[in-house]
């Protein structure tokens, strides 16, 4: 059965077949019930069927084929043998109803401690809402939501399952539960009647084509200002449970941020709402049990769609930071950085900290992991990663596949995101923060997360005292950088409280980096324009070329920032 599943997948593949999205989502009439949801069929519990696949030829990163004519027939056989496998493989891992069978993980009682926190931690405000939980299961979070919740719909697959999960939390008179298939047009969802749609471990069940359907639909049901949240399995799994088959989509996380990213839905005024990412982040609960970073968690807002390009992150993930331009920039770091001096200067750097065993260190504008990597794996450190940018985050979260230590990414604007005070030993930044325009906001808020005895190192782009020529100025304003000189630099540190800052001036070592990278490029011109372009090349040589005569003149600086947090304060 499952060589013939793989040998119609194959065939697809060779036909180039690409199952299109359904489009638009299936409304149902309104006004029947006094529930915000109104769903269709009885409570006879109609079976959610879901399309997944162990090794599928067809995309699941978000590169898909070009739609040639369409092969019905072969197309419903493929969906309908999908559907039966995954039956089978959830009636095998249910016949015991419990969390470590929901979990397919034999240590799930511990993870749920901490994971369950966490995730309620994760979503915005749920008091007096109305909650459509997806494969809800046995009700982890059913109970949970019920508690806070105006009204919670909880919806799995699994007849006997939901039924467990009306047994456990049926006592709160403010939750239906359904047995339905989100994978098909039977669940009926008013238009703009939900405040949050939440899933667990769902669209990793579900195809490339019914990701996109389920997008689609979920936005209209979603209220203006609403939110989706959904936590996936990606790269490989995590639970330990023994498994004859696994027919799931471990997917690249940057698979599901393009399809929601690019998810709009008409409204009846006939204007646009888009989705905005508030967040997207590791589960730290399995990155500090089981450094496992493949645990990727997202926020989305419905918001009204405007042409606005010039956002901070936009900016950097369109123009500065695109996925091609970052590995442009790891070519001549190397590997796994994108910040002056790669390694080498990372290495320097860190020893001034005296990091030790079990430190928590927070690290600003981590880009695609190389340092927090180099820190958690040397000194056995525990690393919070954060970045604007979700390409960096995407690539972090790729490279963190089987490294097995301590580090958690974190797409966050450092100067929204929250910590709880005194939370780190460490707080790290290199050639960040010049996208910062409130530096003193971010500094106290960095006093705020250091704990006593706390250490912070900064390296940054700087200028010199003097009023910066036109074309020096030109750059700034381009590049939306926010530059101070470094004397300055260092008091703004001093003003948010920290003492014993150190202000160096580094500009001699910037400029002798600068040369041994340009000079590396230049003699690998040939094998870069093969793996990027001319252009590309051009753009960096040009770059460097620029930085360098800059910093000649006296212009440009780069500075080292050291400074740390008294102990009773």
């Amino acid at each position: 059965f499952g060589g013939l599943l793989g040998f119609l997948r194959l065939l697809c593949s060779r036909l180039l077949l690409h199952l299109s999205p359904t489009g638009n989502a299936t409304e149902g009439p309104t006004g029947q019930s006094s529930l915000p949801f109104l769903l269709s069929g009885s409570p006879s519990y109609r079976g959610r069927l879901r399309i997944i696949s162990s090794v599928s030829p067809f995309p699941s990163s978000g590169h898909f084929l070009t739609p040639l004519p369409d092969f019905p027939l072969l197309r419903k056989t493929i969906a309908a043998m999908e559907r039966s496998l995954q039956k089978e493989y959830w009636k095998e891992h249910t016949v015991e109803l419990s969390v470590e069978a929901m979990m397919l993980d034999s240590r799930a009682s511990k993870l749920d401690q901490e994971e369950r926190p966490e995730i309620l931690a994760s979503l915005p405000s749920i008091e007096g809402k109305a909650i459509v939980e997806l494969g809800a299961g046995i009700g982890r979070f059913t109970g949970e939501f019920a508690k806070h919740a105006n009204w919670v719909l909880a919806c799995d697959f699994m007849d006997h399952v939901v039924k467990k999960n009306e047994e456990i939390n049926g006592h709160y008179r403010n939750v239906t539960f359904i047995c339905a298939d989100v994978a098909s047009e039977d669940l009926h969802i008013a238009p703009a009647s939900t405040d949050v749609v939440f899933s667990n471990w769902l669209l990793m069940y579900l195809s490339d084509e019914e990701v996109e359907d389920l997008a689609a639909r979920m936005i209209h049901w979603v209220k203006a200002g609403g939110y989706i949240f959904f936590r996936e399995s990606c790269f490989h799994q995590s639970g330990d449970h023994k498994r004859k088959t696994n027919p799931t989509h471990y997917r690249q996380p940057s698979f599901y941020t393009k399809i929601f990213a690019e998810c709009f839905a008409q409204e009846e005024d006939g204007s646009y709402s888009g989705l905005e990412l508030v967040s997207c982040k590791c589960v730290g609960a399995y990155v500090r049990n089981k450094r496992n970073q493949n645990q990727v968690c997202w926020l989305w807002q419905k918001v009204r769609s405007c042409n606005d390009e010039k956002t901070s992150q936009r900016f950097l993930d369109t123009v500065q930071y695109s996925f091609n331009g970052i590995l442009c920039y790891e070519r001549v770091f190397g590997e796994g950085f994108v910040s002056t001096g790669g390694k080498d200067t990372t290495e320097e750097f860190v020893k001034i900290l005296g990091l030790q065993s079990g430190m928590k260190v927070l690290d600003i504008g981590c880009g695609i992991g190389g340092g927090d990597f180099f820190m958690a794996e040397t000194y056995d450190v525990d690393v919070v990663a954060i970045d604007l940018s979700i390409n960096m985050i995407s690539i972090a979260l790729e490279r963190a596949i089987g490294r097995k230590c301590s580090v958690q990414f974190e797409l966050a604007d450092c100067t929204k995101k929250e910590f709880p005070k005194e939370s780190f030993d460490v707080i790290y930044s290199r050639d960040a923060i010049l996208h910062i325009q409130d530096k003193p906001g971010l500094f106290q808020r960095m006093y705020d997360w250091l704990k006593p005895g706390g250490k912070v190192l900064i390296s940054d782009y700087c200028k010199a005292p003097d009023s910066p020529s036109p074309e020096f100025l030109a750059y700034i304003k381009q590049r939306g950088y926010d530059l101070h000189d470094v004397v300055y630099y260092g008091q703004m540190l001093r003003d948010a409280g920290l003492s014993e800052v150190i202000s160096e001036d580094r500009t001699d070592q910037f400029v002798r980096v600068l040369q041994n990278e340009l000079a590396a490029i230049e003699q690998s011109r040939d094998s870069f324009i093969q793996d990027f372009s001319e252009d590309n090349y051009k753009s960096i040589v040009d770059g460097w070329k620029a930085k360098l005569k800059r910093c000649y003149k006296g212009e440009q600086k780069w500075g080292l920032f050291f400074a740390s947090k008294k102990y009773g304060i």
